[in-house]
């Protein structure tokens, strides 16, 4: 008999560890990623009384995919349109713990003569939070709906972006082993380039895609599309020189603006927790024992920076982003600890020689230690920022306070700073699709033609072809003003301000006759005035084409659908709060969702019926029904149960009508339930029943008895189906259903 593959054996070990390590941290109420990684460090050859593993390297390979996993459905639950409208709170006090746990990597690194890569990547990793800890932990204290946590929250979305940001940067690094001004910033580049070509290309035609074969797509065919993308976007980041982990980050996130999000995401959740946990597993085998024994002073230092320094450093960013005393502290205080990415940093410094290998081990063994004492220092923060509060210096507590007002004090904004941003945002754009354009037509189209055509007919071609793909992405950058109001205004106010605007057009057009010379002279080698009279007819055409103006309409309008769709979705589906809501708080009105109990005594009954408004003094704007939302109801629709009313009204009518809706239930005291239940019956048709001679419709069974005729006997092998115009005879056996009271009184009227 053949024996088994190793890698089938060490798949075998790592998930009974992984199980059993599960059970007895879910027993301990611990987060279940500690449970594996004690799994993996019972499975590593570093652990003699227990088996181990025969290949690591093909367990590595696995934990690769586990990342890919990992970052993929990440990126399922990240939102660019909820990153954009983040503000600057989160920002500040992300950036702020990110120089601060750099520098405090420097320092520790620098205390034990440590390389300068090992000191980055030691900050690096140190400033980055677990999501799922915190989660866990939030959901444990029961302070989830607390408001501190939406701060932590947003600063954790922000924290993932710098983690994906710190990975490229770190390969580049590691790379060329030093630091290279032109090099670093040619890769940042590269970054947004491509950031900015994969989010407008894949939000415009993915969600497209999906939306047209939704009828006819099934969970089978979903996940394997989802994951065909997954693996598309890691292959074709890695071959444009980024890393695995960054182009599964970037498609989920991609998806998660589709309104099938939430689907893939389900559908991908077992593989992920498989692979995740190989992942987690994978960590905790490289823990070696021996190194911790050795470095046990480096990671009591390194913990204890955590707890003091991170926190230390996220509160005075939220601080300085005009937050309270208090929400910062508390906020500091949840995001002390090391998380997952940090782990992700560092197997990327081993795996590319950048790091020294005693540091992995490290970072891990302080990430286990922070992660125990998450829950303590979320206990700790109100405690200790009432602590700090009771003996600040009243001085400093107004100056504060002054503070927080002014920084949240909303300013009008200079009009000069929200032209020039616009312009900046619509010409980076369409520039980077005009040069992803470009680039295919330099690299991939004329090198066709130009095997298949003549050299004249190739360029003719070439020439056409590129053009045309870019000018409808070329006129907005000469064209397109969404602020032409405060252009106008600002023309109008000074003439001085008349060159400046004038300078502002001219550059943008000289963008679009930059592209267009670029891509006459890739395939013509023209004089120079021939070139800049082509390209003044180009831009002149391109300008006032309203075929190109009508195209470049639709491409925005469906761009704007599909990255707003999702949002629209939930808030038809009542997941999420319209638009109008806060507008309705400024005025001191609010928006709430009432669900209709399945026992309420309003069940059945009219909006006329109810005479909500006059009775509560609240309006019904929206009913929610399953799937389907029902706007400004008719005044005679019947409200079912489990119905979810939006209304609206002030606070002390919201909070009577809540009352009303939950004590207006049936009373079942009230109710003879013996008499109600329903029964089936026959009754026999006598020379003497009411019933004889006539006909279904004219019997009165249903509108006098509320009873319901199932069927006829008439002595056949089935019963008669009952029609409209059917004639009781003398001898029919009818079967009947109806509650006990009513059947009683039809046998007392047929006798």
């Amino acid at each position: 008999m053949a024996h088994l593959p190793p890698l089938i054996t060490d798949l075998a070990l790592i998930l009974i560890c992984a199980g059993i390590m599960t059970f007895v941290f879910k027993l301990l109420k611990q987060p279940l990623v500690l449970g594996y990684i004690v799994a993996g460090f019972l499975a590593s050859p570093y652990v003699g009384f227990t088996p181990s593993v025969i290949e690591v390297e093909s367990i590595k390979i696995w934990a690769e995919i586990g990342v890919i996993f990992l970052l993929f459905s990440l990126g399922l639950e990240f939102s660019f349109k909820k990153l954009m409208g983040i503000g600057s709170t989160p920002i500040i006090s992300a950036t702020v713990s990110l120089m601060g746990m750099l520098l405090v990597g420097l320092l520790i690194g620098s205390l034990f003569g440590w390389t300068l890569m090992d000191c980055i990547y030691l900050g690096g990793g140190l400033a980055m939070s677990s999501t799922s800890i915190i989660v866990k932990s939030f959901d444990d204290l029961g302070v989830r709906k607390q408001r501190f946590t939406s701060i932590v929250f947003s600063v954790l979305i922000l924290e993932d972006v710098i983690a994906i940001i710190l990975m490229l940067l770190f390969s580049t690094m590691a790379a060329s082993k030093q630091f290279q001004g032109a090099e670093m910033l040619m890769s940042i580049l590269k970054l947004v380039f491509f950031l900015i070509l994969w989010f407008v290309v894949g939000i415009y035609l993915i969600p497209t895609i999906l939306q047209r074969i939704r009828r006819w797509i099934s969970d089978e065919m979903l996940l394997i599309v989802s994951l065909s993308l997954c693996f598309g976007m890691v292959v074709f980041a890695d071959h444009v020189g980024f890393s695995a982990a960054f182009g599964a980050f970037v498609m989920g996130s991609i998806l998660a603006e589709t309104l099938e999000a939430e689907k893939i995401e389900h559908l991908i959740q077992p593989i992920k927790d498989l692979f995740g946990a190989i992942f987690f597993v994978s960590v905790g085998m490289m823990i070696d024992p021996t190194v911790i024994a050795e470095h046990w002073l480096p990671i009591l230092v390194i913990t204890l920076a955590v707890i003091f320094a991170r926190s230390s450093f996220s509160a005075l960013g939220l601080i300085l982003g005009g937050q309270s005393l208090q929400t910062s502290v508390m906020c500091g205080f949840s995001l002390a600890q090391v998380g997952e990415f940090a782990f992700i940093l560092a197997s990327l410094g081993v795996s590319l020689g950048a790091i020294s290998p005693f540091l992995y081990p490290i970072i891990v063994s302080a990430s286990v230690i922070t992660t125990f004492f998450t829950p303590y220092m979320i206990r700790l923060s109100n405690p200790v920022s009432h602590w700090i509060e009771d003996r600040m210096p009243m001085h400093w507590k107004a100056w504060l306070e002054r503070y927080a007002t002014s920084f949240n004090t909303v300013n009008n904004e200079n009009k000069w700073r929200v032209i020039v941003m616009d312009m900046l945002k619509v010409v980076g754009i369409y520039s980077v699709l005009c040069i992803a354009i470009w680039l295919v037509s330099a690299n991939f189209l004329s090198p066709l033609l130009y095997r298949i055509l003549p050299k004249t007919a190739a360029c003719w071609i070439g020439v056409v072809i590129t053009l045309a793909c870019m000018s409808p992405f070329l006129r907005p950058i000469i064209m397109k003003r969404n602020y032409a109001k405060l252009f106008v205004e600002l023309w109008s106010d000074n003439r001085l301000n008349r060159f400046p605007l004038l300078l502002l057009m001219l550059a943008r057009t000289g963008v679009a006759v930059l592209f267009i010379v670029l891509v006459i002279r890739h395939y013509f080698n023209t004089s120079g005035t021939l070139l800049l009279g082509a390209t003044a007819v180009l831009v002149v055409a391109i300008v006032f084409s309203r075929r190109l103006r009508k195209q470049q309409h639709v491409l925005e309008q469906n761009f704007i659908h599909n990255l707003s769709v999702k949002e629209l979705m939930q808030q038809h589906v009542g997941e999420a709060r319209p638009k109008y809501a806060g507008q309705l708080m400024s005025k001191e009105i609010l928006l709430s969702d009432f669900q209709l109990p399945s026992l309420s005594s309003w069940a059945g009954k009219t909006l006329v019926d109810l005479n909500l408004g006059r009775r509560y003094g609240v309006h019904v704007v929206s009913v929610l029904r399953g799937e389907r939302r029902i706007n400004i109801p008719d005044p005679y629709m019947q409200l079912f149960p489990n119905d979810v009313l939006q209304v609206i009204g002030n606070e002390e009518q919201l909070t009577a009508f809540g009352e009303a809706i939950e004590n207006e239930l049936i009373d079942f005291g009230e109710v003879n339930l013996f008499d109600s239940e329903m029964n089936l019956q026959q009754l026999l048709i006598t020379p003497d029943s009411v019933l004889l001679g006539k006909s279904v419709l004219t019997s009165g069974l249903r509108s006098e008895f509320r009873c319901m005729l199932v069927g006829v006997d008439r002595g056949g092998d089935v019963l008669i189906k009952p029609v409209p115009d059917l004639e009781f005879q003398e001898g029919d056996i009818i079967w009947v259903v109806g509650e006990r009271s009513h059947v009683k009184q039809l046998i007392q009227m047929n006798k």
